[in-house]
């Protein structure tokens, strides 16, 4: 019996000559067995295997378990491929559950900003319509790992319903995995203080009125209607009843978060807190309520001149320890969603369990934006989206040096490869380095 056997490189050797994204083909839909065998498998969900098999399918993941156990016992066919991964580390994919990927190119150049509809409210807009699948940034994110990302529009006080992405296809459409996630909220500001405190509070109660008297309106629109509302029909999505969409709520203070979870629930709405900077001092609500957090990013001053120093870094351990769901995004740092592994790495050397670190760029991301039935874990049944690493891969030292999106082989050439070979190879003529 004949099988072809491989031998995974590093980056470096694997995507050489290849060109970046923009111009770039998308991967081919798997169209053989793929055995994954000698890898450290980080399943996420269920215990690390060691000297581990991982077998996929049609893009679907099939065996999962010990090679010695497995490997003797089963019959391959002619066109399965073997790929020997020993000595590196299998993981599912990384999500970064919140970003403008695809919504923004050049943050300086407006043309290549598409994240901000005109309006206070358009719930409406789903984002995946708006990304560029071209997009140069999608590709260094890839590149460290991250194969599934979260879509949110921004701007308003209902920017509009995020989407959930694949991190490759041709178009908008073969990148959706799930193109209507739920609602984006920007929740008002709570306190203001100075000559315009008044006038501001006015405005922020406005807002909040503005917000009920739409859901109000949904409300009935569900009940009945003659005329068709794509805006009713939108905010309908969240309200309770069968396939209820989560409400995404932008809140970083102890007022808003209070606010917003206190009027998420006597409307009977499912939310999600994101940003969450102060959400350490009101756990015991989001515990009882159950409210996930997606935390927006450790890369932070402390939110008070008397905060600690480290309190960004130790949000993600606080919440764990007091049992709140959550998951980090690099959000609101566009373009540098590469660097979500390190950033979760940050937070175990500050205190955060590791397995638990794992599961917040992994399967709890996934839980928390709807797609934990398919993406976040390796187990058999969900999509063969995954990563091969040489180390740990909260390690900033580890490199990426395999992907997998629903079985298709992916290219993690990117523009910054592209750039670092460019000079590579103009210091060796120049006989600066060594070849």
């Amino acid at each position: 019996m004949k099988h072809t056997t491989t031998l995974i490189t590093t980056l470096a050797i694997a995507t050489t000559g290849a060109l970046a994204q923009d111009l770039e083909r998308t991967a081919p839909k798997q169209d053989h067995p793929i055995f994954l065998v000698g890898a450290t498998v980080h399943t996420v969900s269920g215990e690390t295997i060691e000297n581990g098999v991982v077998s996929f399918a049609d893009g679907i993941i099939g065996i999962v378990g010990k090679a010695d156990d497995i490997m003797p016992r089963i019959s391959l066919g002619p066109d399965t491929e073997i790929i020997d991964l020993s000595g590196k580390h299998l993981y599912p994919g990384l999500i970064d559950s919140v970003t403008v990927l695809g919504l923004e190119e050049v943050s300086a150049v407006r043309a290549t900003l598409d994240k901000n509809e005109t309006g206070d409210m358009t719930p409406e807009v789903r984002a995946y319509v708006a990304v560029n699948p071209d997009s140069t940034v999608i590709p260094t994110a890839r590149a460290n790992g991250i194969l599934t990302f979260g879509v949110f529009p921004t701007g308003g006080t209902i920017p509009g319903r995020a989407s959930i992405l694949n991190a490759d296809g041709w178009t908008t459409e073969d990148l959706a995995l799930k193109r209507d996630a739920g609602l984006i909220i920007n929740w008002p500001r709570m306190r203001y203080s100075g000559d315009n405190a008044k006038r501001q509070r006015q405005r922020r109660d406005e807002r909040i009125e503005n917000l009920n008297e739409v859901f109000r309106n949904a409300s009935a629109y569900t009940e009945e209607h003659t005329d068709r509302d794509l805006r009713l029909e939108a905010i309908a999505t969240a309200l309770p009843g069968n396939n209820q969409n989560p409400v995404f709520i932008n809140a970083n203070s102890y007022d808003q978060i209070i606010a917003a979870v206190n009027w998420a629930a006597d409307l009977k709405l499912d939310p999600v807190i994101v940003g969450g900077r102060d959400a350490h001092l009101c756990t015991d609500l989001l515990a009882s309520t159950e409210t996930p957090v997606i935390i927006g990013g450790l890369y932070n001053f402390p939110k008070r001149n008397d905060g600690a120093y480290d309190e960004p870094y130790t949000l993600p351990a606080k919440l764990e320890a007091a049992g709140v769901q959550w998951s980090l995004t690099m959000s609101g740092r566009f373009a540098h969603e590469r660097n979500l592994p390190e950033a979760m790495g940050m937070a175990v050397a500050f205190g955060l369990d590791h397995d638990a670190a794992l599961r917040g760029i992994t399967l709890d991301a996934a839980n928390i934006l709807g797609v934990g039935d398919r993406l976040g874990s390796i187990e058999p049944g969900k999509h063969a989206t995954l990563v091969v690493t040489d180390a740990d891969i909260l390690d900033v030292t580890s490199i990426v040096e395999h992907a997998w999106i629903s079985g298709s082989k992916i290219d993690l050439t990117n523009k910054q490869t592209e750039l670092r070979d460019k000079y590579r190879e103009k210091y060796r003529q120049l006989e600066i380095i060594e070849d």
